[in-house]
């Protein structure tokens, strides 16, 4: 049976690249390098799992119908030119125009967004996502007066609290006026959960407005108000110091922020910078940079309280106003990711720069979806290109591997994966999952004595990871050894993950192979609850109903094992089974 489609290994690597990131390997801004993989990012991006896109039609009605359906699917891109065909029909459907402009604005087509948006604040005045186009719109005009009477017109309750003093004191900055922008920020100074994001902005403001005592005293304030600084508070002060000439203050600030959060790879370049004593621009250099500023913080506020939509708006907005806002291009991308739409979101992760600390998350990103859009081929191309034009860096090898097991394809998952170690050196407590991984893939391909080395090393690493204790002590049960030691672990696991049916199903199995077939049908009864259309916990659960006599519904659970399509190996077993029964002795199974 197919122990590798039973456990649960994408969640717990999907973070292993930015895990395995070390301090030598990050690309300085400075770099230059030109990666190889253009060609195979243009051929594959943007391209629909299944079928062919939607078709605008002569039908206005029509062309509304499958915009609503687009726009339902998050086909953001279909949903604005099919909505505007609908719309080009009936000029006048103001619930039509609204539902174009929040597409077109979805879709990152701002220009033709702030249009259509004073179109509908002229007939309702009550719509503060057009009347925030109209404010970016002015300010990537240049335009600080009209943005300024546009943000006068919201009001100051609700959300609008907390977004119209950021956008107000930026605009202040704009024009002129940067002795009140600060005061602008004060309704933000006393709520709940918001005063890291006063002091941040105060911060740059000050800084902008050359008030440097007064911008370090926010930054510091902003830093030491949280549990552990953030990566924009540290980026801001630090570029502070650089600007200034206080070197040493901006590297020890960065390491320490580095040894806090040693996998972060976004102040490599700086501390690259302060090597070459090269100073940077301040953070926010512009008030319109101030601006994508605010609006990327509330994308983040958004992104975190599960409002994607609206979070995708106000990222669209940001990256708008700031070209190579990478952070920001990161969150719209991922966003895009999370509703499912992997062509586009592979599409805003390759605009990533490859001088960028974040090009190596992007293009992984980007394998990662066409991973998700069954474009296997192309993900793995990409990475085999990564991982030979930077041999120094394990995380594409990582994905390889990942990849490479997914398929089934074991032997070349191994080699990757060894090939990862080998880049890696020295393993340490993270490097878990990576051992995990690789132990799944050595069990497939039949190489079980180094298999169970790298389960028993990741449980030096981890001792309570319970899909680990589940996979090791499952592989002893199926193969009929350590018996007893592999209940003691999977009743550990069942613990950690009590509401698991893989795990729960696990414990069943150990009961039935030492003939406690009585707990074993307890277990597998709960397992089954837990995973009904799973085929080996049914064809488990027909095993132990009949060794305590319930034959007809041993048979009826081999039939249903059969009905949910296990895996080829399987079925002559199951297919005997419902033949001739089973045996008295559990370990002569024949599944």
């Amino acid at each position: 049976m197919d122990l590798g489609a039973r456990f649960p290994t994408k969640a717990l690597i999907a973070t292993m690249a930015a895990l395995l990131a070390t301090s030598g390997c990050g690309m300085s801004a400075d770099s230059g390098e030109t990666p190889v993989l253009n060609s195979i990012v243009a051929d594959s991006i943007g391209v629909a799992p299944g079928g062919k896109p939607l078709q605008a039609g002569a039908s206005g009605f029509g062309n509304y119908l499958a915009g609503r359906y687009a726009m339902k699917s998050r086909d953001f891109a279909a949903a604005s030119d099919l909505l505007k065909r609908a719309l080009d029909v009936d000029p006048t459907d103001t619930p039509l125009l609204r539902r174009t402009f929040v597409a077109k604005i979805s879709d990152g087509d701002v220009e033709d967004a702030v249009a259509m948006a004073r179109l509908i604040v002229d007939r309702d005045g009550n719509t503060p996502i057009a009347r925030l186009a109209l404010v970016v719109g002015a300010i990537k005009k240049g335009d600080f007066a009209a943005a300024d009477a546009e943000l006068a017109k919201f009001p100051d309750r609700g959300f609008n609290g907390f977004m119209k003093p950021l956008l107000q004191a930026w605009t202040l900055v704009g024009l002129n006026r940067g002795d009140e922008a600060v005061a602008a920020l004060e309704p933000l100074k006393n709520q709940s959960g918001l005063r890291v994001l006063y002091e941040l902005h105060a911060a740059l403001v000050s800084d902008l407005i050359g008030r440097g005592d007064a911008a370090v005293g926010h930054y510091e304030l902003a830093r030491d108000n949280g549990r552990r600084a953030t990566l924009r508070v540290v980026q801001g002060l630090g570029r502070h110091y650089e600007v200034v000439g206080d070197t040493e203050k901006a590297r020890t600030l960065y390491q320490s922020y580095l040894g806090e959060n040693p996998d972060s790879v976004v102040l490599q370049p700086a501390l690259a910078r302060l090597d070459k004593g090269v100073k940077p621009p301040l953070l926010v250099a512009t008030p319109q940079e101030g601006i994508a500023e605010a609006l990327f913080n509330i994308a983040s506020t958004m992104t975190r309280e599960n409002s994607a939509q609206l979070a995708l708006i106000y990222g669209r907005l940001a990256t708008h106003l700031r070209s190579q806002f990478d952070l920001a291009d990161m969150l719209v991308a991922g966003l895009l990711e999370s509703m499912d739409r992997h062509g586009d979101a592979a599409a805003v992760y390759a605009k990533i720069a490859p001088a960028s600390p974040l090009f190596w998350s992007a293009q992984l990103r980007i394998a990662g979806n066409f991973e998700a859009m069954d474009r296997d081929e192309d993900a793995i191309a990409l990475l085999r290109n990564l991982s030979v034009q930077f041999p120094d860096r394990p995380d594409p090898l990582v994905s390889l591997g990942d990849i490479f097991r997914s398929n089934k394809r074991y032997d070349e998952s191994v080699d990757a994966y060894d090939r990862a170690f080998k880049v890696i050196g020295d393993i340490d407590q993270r490097h878990w999952t990576l051992l995990y991984s690789r132990g799944i893939s050595l069990e497939r391909s039949d190489r079980w004595p180094r298999a169970e080395q790298d389960f028993r090393k990741a449980l030096e690493l981890n001792p309570e990871q319970p899909y680990v204790l589940n996979y090791l002590g499952y592989s002893w049960v199926d193969k009929g050894i350590n018996l007893q030691e592999a209940r003691r672990m999977i009743e550990r696991a069942v613990e950690l993950r009590p509401d698991d049916g893989y795990i729960v199903d696990s414990l069943g199995w150990v009961l039935y192979r030492l003939r406690d077939f009585r707990g074993a049908v307890e277990r597998l009864e709960r397992a089954v609850e837990l995973r009904p259309q799973d085929p080996t916990i049914n064809d488990h659960l027909g095993d132990a109903y009949w060794h305590v006599g319930r034959r007809n519904e041993a048979r009826f659970q081999w039939m249903r094992a059969l009905a949910l399509e296990p895996d080829p190996e399987q079925i002559p077993g199951i297919e005997r089974k419902l033949r001739e029964g089973l045996s008295a002795d559990p370990a002569g199974r024949d599944s």
